[in-house]
């Protein structure tokens, strides 16, 4: 395992499909996509589909702009329009923020193991075979960092719901872009088997684009159901992949939950 956050493991499922969304824009199938990855290496091919294009000009606009580099409303008005195309759809969402969705009781699973009840961090992953290419020759590949940007957590609740966050910086998205891509189900866990299946319900992605309050709404996409063999030690959590690649994530309990 690498030592990365980011590490270099791709996607949560196999087969997440390719994203659709307008020609060139980025849209809510992208979000979808992103919303099922555990770590960078997945949310980047998940932007690059039809979407990476886009916000390489709206940074190309940024540079153009001559605003300050902390100046997003000097950005926002001379590239406005060019973030409008980015982004798909332009108007505000009609959609309104679910920001606890494991309040409601019908989305858990059931009881779950004491132990994995809390927030966890993304810390390491597995290295894809198809992408060992990347890190083969490099002195320290252990460490490989991820973008400064991005951060994975897991919260699995007493009652069997989980909500998987990404969030998405300005360094990803443009100035006056931020954006958290959420996604949650029923966490189903099998003592007997030592597996762990992801149940994905609906999700969001929440915040900022183009300098306005967006809330794009993701329960029309089509979410995997992953099954993992885990492995709980203490403050460690790992699960594997029960695919062919066998990719490995690894996630540590947040230190203020510890400390309570």
């Amino acid at each position: 395992m690498t030592s990365s956050a980011g590490a270099q493991a791709p996607a949560m499922t196999q087969g997440a499909g390719t994203p659709r969304s307008l020609a060139g824009r980025c849209g809510s199938a992208n979000w979808v996509c992103v919303a099922q990855c555990i770590d960078v290496t997945c949310v980047d091919r998940c932007l690059a589909e039809g979407c990476e294009k886009a916000l390489d000009a709206l940074a190309g606009c940024a540079a153009r702009s001559g605003c300050g580099p902390d100046d997003s409303d000097c950005v926002e008005r001379v590239c406005g329009k060019q973030c409008a195309r980015t982004f798909e759809p332009a108007p505000r969402s009609p959609e309104k923020e679910t920001p606890d969705p494991c309040a409601d009781g019908s989305v858990g699973s059931g009881a779950v193991p004491k132990g994995m009840v809390g927030t966890w961090s993304l810390e390491a992953a597995s290295v894809r075979p198809e992408e060992k290419a990347k890190v083969v020759g490099q002195d320290t590949p252990q460490d490989v960092r991820p973008r400064p940007d991005f951060e994975r957590t897991l919260v699995v609740t007493s009652n069997g719901c989980f909500l998987l966050r990404t969030k998405l910086e300005d360094a990803t998205l443009g100035k006056g872009s931020e954006l958290e891509v959420r996604s949650w189900g029923a966490f189903v866990v099998d003592e007997k088997e030592d597996t762990v299946e992801l149940r994905t319900k609906s999700g969001q992605a929440v915040g900022t684009v183009c300098g306005k309050p967006r809330v794009v709404g993701l329960s029309k996409g089509k979410f995997q159901r992953p099954l993992y063999k885990y492995e709980l030690e203490g403050d460690v959590l790992g699960v594997t992949a029960q695919t062919t690649a066998k990719q490995t994530f690894q996630f540590r309990r947040q230190a203020e939950e510890k400390a309570k």
